[in-house]
């Protein structure tokens, strides 16, 4: 029985004999009219006349979309009794709302053959004569979704929105834009109706006992269809001819759904409650029994259904259930407690599982290549054992314990010992005694326990040493003499256990570098914290007649008799550093000088500079630096303030630029300030420095061997007008 008409028809479309209206609107302004309309039609409910039935059909089919978004577990059979409501609940409304505008024009899309006028299937021939013929009412959308005659409904869906796109490309709604938004929300939503119910029925292909092909035949001939209707996607806001992903949609059913029965099976049984392995067993069987009889039924019984279309069902299927499956076993596995619970599950994982013949025919076995391990190989090693599940832990409350002794040492302010004339902290002994008696009690056991307990080692100790470089480095105990000994300790980590046990401890290298790396850095601030004052002196009218370098030589001296109880390879890194850092220091307080001596002072300071450099030198080389690369630095810039004969400044240039590759224009420009040469000659020595800088900078500077790019020269007045 038709409902009656309302006053405002709101989102109803007008009937085939009333002249259609053209329609275009936006999305948003769709929305805003809606509620509009919404406002109204509560205003003439109160008045006793009812909602129009636009309006009803999107709050029933929003809220509908809404319950189902909100319950993807609810049972299929309710989906589908829900499905069955709404739509024939909507029946009416979409009949009069697609209906509209199909008549208006006589252009458009052909109309498949079974397509009736208008969803509804209502005759509009005869209209013009007032005499009717009656006639077979034709199903409507809704109806065949319902009766999962999807392939039909898509036909007819597909022929209303391609006429719809017809009428928008001819502005046939420009002066109701109104309606072409209503139009297009219903294919829209008939559209989403369509996709679930695809998805119903994959979930409802597994939960019951038989299989309809005709349903699953359907599904995947409608989605092949929508793929080669839809197959670009269009401007960004219209929603009309875009691809609905029901391939993915079709795949994202299949894993919820292999989700949802391995989740089910063996439910009231839990290995937190279990008494013992038996309880375990009969899950695991359960569960065996549920993904064996299912993968048989998609490969038996399913996957013939879609042979007409392109679908990996076989692969989509197994791929799903057997994620579903570790996922399960991952779970089961942090619940077990016990030694037979664990090989319970280890056995089901390695025997019955990974067998051939665990889906009960040889052309169904699970193929080991494609499929990713079922159990972590960290899983796996607890599952192999008792002493395996708890040993991560065990190694790491050891390594806590490590930590501790060592924080205790730096509380009672303990130096280390000297063992074999290096620094030695015990830290390198606990923690090789640590790994070879895990390790040789695993390898007792079988060889692949052996090479897991390693792994877990040397993942542990990857976690504990910046974890014991951080809490050092923040103590109080930062010294030269803990420093050392913490170097030597990890290099003797990195030669002892790599040669001991190649593999999985190699993964360790890296962090013992960069712990390394990092004490060796805090050693070099240590002494450039004491030095750095001590530049300040140079190159002032007190380091003039003062002997201003004697306390830098005796902090190096110093520093470096720490050194020698340091593995000789960093020891000697380190104290090129130091040597770098002085040299680097002395010519950038020259470069930046707090005063700018003239005739006899420049040349009196020329000649300090020289001694200076020469009493650098002599002390580093005493010392066992081999970094003689840097000694002419000091002596080139001497000798270029204190030349008397200018000409020979060139020849200074020269050597200093081919010296150190890695110089600036900035740094010649300071220099010439210094010497205070005239204006032609400082244009004339810049132009011949300009070649051998760009030739010198295409080359490069050795590997380390960098000293004037660490120099910063600030632009004074003095330079500028060298410059100018």
């Amino acid at each position: 029985m038709p409902l009656p008409q309302t006053g405002d028809p709101g989102p109803e479309l007008k009937s085939p004999r009333e002249p259609g209206r053209s329609q275009s609107l936006p999305v948003s302004t769709w929305k805003s009219n809606s509620l509009k309309e919404q406002s109204a039609h509560r205003g003439d409910s109160r008045d006793g006349v009812k909602p129009s039935l636009g309006v009803l059909k999107r709050t029933l089919f929003r809220t509908s979309l809404r319950a189902s978004a909100g319950k993807p577990k609810e049972d299929s059979g309710l989906l589908r009794r829900s499905s069955r409501f709404l739509f024939w609940s909507l029946r009416r409304a979409l009949d009069e709302g697609l209906t509209a505008g199909q008549t208006q024009g006589t252009g458009g899309p052909e109309r498949p053959s079974g397509v009736p006028d208008g969803v509804s299937g209502q005759a509009a021939a005869g209209t013009e004569t007032g005499d009717p013929e009656p006639q077979a009412e034709s199903k409507s959308v809704a109806d065949l979704i319902t009766e999962r005659q999807l392939v039909k409904a898509f036909e007819q869906l597909r022929y209303l929105e391609t006429q719809l796109v017809a009428d928008k490309t001819s502005r046939t709604f420009t002066q109701d834009p109104t309606a072409y938004a209503r139009r297009a929300m219903d294919l829209c939503l008939h559209y989403d109706g369509m996709a679930a119910e695809i998805g119903a029925i994959v979930r409802e292909a597994l939960s019951s006992e038989g299989v309809d092909r005709d349903a699953l035949a359907e599904l995947a001939q409608v989605v092949h269809l929508e793929e080669e209707a839809h197959q670009t996607s269009q401007a960004e806001g219209d929603f009309l001819s875009t691809p609905r992903h029901w391939r993915q949609h079709w795949e994202d059913a299949v894993r919820l759904s292999a989700q949802e029965r391995v989740r089910q099976a063996g439910a009231k049984v839990s290995p937190a409650a279990a008494e013992g392995a038996s309880d375990l067993a009969q899950l695991l069987a359960e569960l065996g029994g549920v993904v064996r009889q299912d993968l048989q039924k998609v490969r038996l019984e399913m996957q013939p259904a879609y042979e007409a279309t392109d679908f990996p069902v076989w692969e989509t299927y197994l791929r799903a259930f057997h994620n579903a499956v570790a996922q399960r076993l991952q779970e089961l596995a942090r619940d077990a407690r016990g030694c037979e619970q664990l090989y319970v599950l280890l056995d089901w994982a390695a025997n019955v599982y990974g067998s051939p013949d665990f889906l009960g025919a040889p052309d169904l076995a699970l193929p080991t290549e494609p499929l990713p391990p079922l159990l972590e190989p960290a899983l796996w090693a607890r599952l192999e054992s008792d002493y395996t599940s708890f040993l991560e832990t065990k190694i790491t409350s050891c390594f806590d314990s490590i930590l501790q002794l060592e924080q205790n040492r730096w509380e009672a302010v303990e130096d280390p010992e000297v063992l074999q004339g290096l620094y030695h902290a015990p830290l390198s002994i606990d923690v090789h005694m640590l790994v070879a008696e895990h390790v040789k009690a695993a390898g007792a056991i079988s060889a692949e326990l052996e090479a897991t307990t390693l792994q877990i080692c040397a993942r542990a100790l990857c976690l504990f040493v910046p974890r014991f470089e951080k809490a050092f480095l923040a103590s109080k105990a930062v010294s030269e003499w803990y420093l050392g000994a913490y170097i030597n300790a990890c290099v003797e980590l990195r030669t002892s256990l790599l040669a001991r046990f190649p593999g999985p401890i190699k993964e360790l290298e890296k962090p013992l570098v960069a712990a390394t790396n990092s004490f060796q850095k805090h050693l070099l601030q240590i002494v450039q914290q004491d030095m750095q004052p001590l530049f300040k002196v140079l190159y002032t009218k007190s380091w003039l007649t003062q002997d201003t370098l004697r306390p830098l030589m005796d902090k190096a001296v110093n520093f470096a008799h720490h050194l020698e109880h340091v593995t000789p390879p960093l020891a000697q890194e380190t104290l090129q550093e130091v040597h770098r850092f002085v040299v680097r220091e002395y010519l950038g307080q020259v470069l930046r000088p707090h005063e700018r001596f003239r005739g006899l002072n420049r040349v009196n300071g020329a000649h300090k500079m020289n001694l200076d450099a020469q009493a650098i030198s002599h002390t580093f080389q005493g010392l066992g630096s081999e970094a003689k690369w840097l000694d002419q630095a000091i002596l080139c810039v001497a000798e270029i303030l204190g030349e008397t004969y200018k000409d020979d400044i060139r020849r200074h240039l020269e050597t200093l630029i081919q010296s150190y590759p890695d110089i600036r224009r900035d740094h010649i420009l300071a220099i010439l300030a210094l010497r205070r040469l005239g204006r032609r000659r400082n244009q004339s020595l810049l132009q011949h420095t300009q070649g051998l800088l760009r030739a010198a900078h295409g080359l490069g500077p050795p590997s380390r061997r960098v000293l004037f790019e660490e120099i910063e020269v600030p632009t004074s007045v003095d330079v500028l007008i060298t410059c100018i």
